[in-house]
């Protein structure tokens, strides 16, 4: 009775070695991202390429899967290759502890590389990521705005040129439509209205320095939004759903 044997009873034996062969990229290792990379890692993928450039914060424990009082102050790359290996010693782990831009995209979507879940949501360097991805011929699933939504039974999964409501993605399509991308790319995203004002009243009681860290030294300076575990870990989830669905049924 090996590890993933009901992984196996249900999809069979052979799309769980698809799943054992493959590749797969999560960046950013967040309220999402963290939550992707465990659906990966449960579902037997073989290779799991892990990016983030922070370390867990104390603020990130209301909703970031990596985020405990043992782990406060390491790397997220770190505690997710550990995490991993204690799911599927057998899994190899290739963690990148690089901010996404021009000088680095290209290490982060280098083959080998069957899908890249993008969990950032910096709109520069996520427009970046995508059109980088796309270009290099990797299937991509975007995740978009998860902050300040509170019913997880909005979220939706579908091309990016079908996204509506969510401000993240609209800013996203615009730009990729500007680089010649108009569909193509599985986007994740909410069509509940994202709630601002109690955010507005509460940021100035977040210290965004700490918080965030470098993403507010090296990107445009934001105001800190409030989220919640069981709205962000269903965008990772369904994210890391999607990606089993294209490498199984492939």
């Amino acid at each position: 009775m090996h590890r993933f044997i009901r992984t196996e009873m249900l999809l069979g034996r052979e799309r769980l070695e698809r799943l054992a062969s493959a590749s797969v990229a999560v960046v950013g290792l967040g309220a999402v991202g963290s939550y992707a990379v465990e659906g990966l890692a449960r579902a037997g993928v073989g290779y799991l390429r892990v990016v983030d450039f922070d370390i867990v914060r104390q603020s990130n424990i209301n909703r970031q899967l990596y985020a405990l009082n043992s782990t406060i102050g390491e790397a997220k790359v770190a505690v997710a290759h550990r995490r991993i290996l204690d799911i599927n010693p057998e899994c190899r782990v290739e963690p990148l502890r690089v901010f996404v831009d021009r000088d680095t995209v290209g290490q982060v979507v280098r083959p080998p590389l069957d899908v890249l879940i993008d969990a950032i949501d910096s709109v520069g360097p996520k427009v970046r990521l995508i059109a980088s991805a796309v270009a290099a011929g990797v299937r991509v699933v975007a995740c978009m705005g998860a902050a300040t939504r509170l019913d997880p039974r909005c979220v939706r999964v579908g091309d990016i040129a079908e996204t509506e409501v969510c401000p993240l993605a609209r800013q996203v399509r615009k730009r990729l439509n500007r680089l010649g991308i108009r569909e193509g790319v599985i986007s994740v995203y909410s069509v509940e209205p994202p709630r601002l004002e109690p955010n507005r009243a509460l940021a100035g009681h977040v210290d965004e320095a700490s918080e965030e860290g470098e993403e507010f030294r090296r990107g445009r300076p934001r105001t800190p939004l409030g989220s919640l575990s069981c709205v962000t870990g269903m965008f990772g989830l369904l994210a890391a759903h999607q990606a089993v669905k294209m490498i199984a049924d492939s």
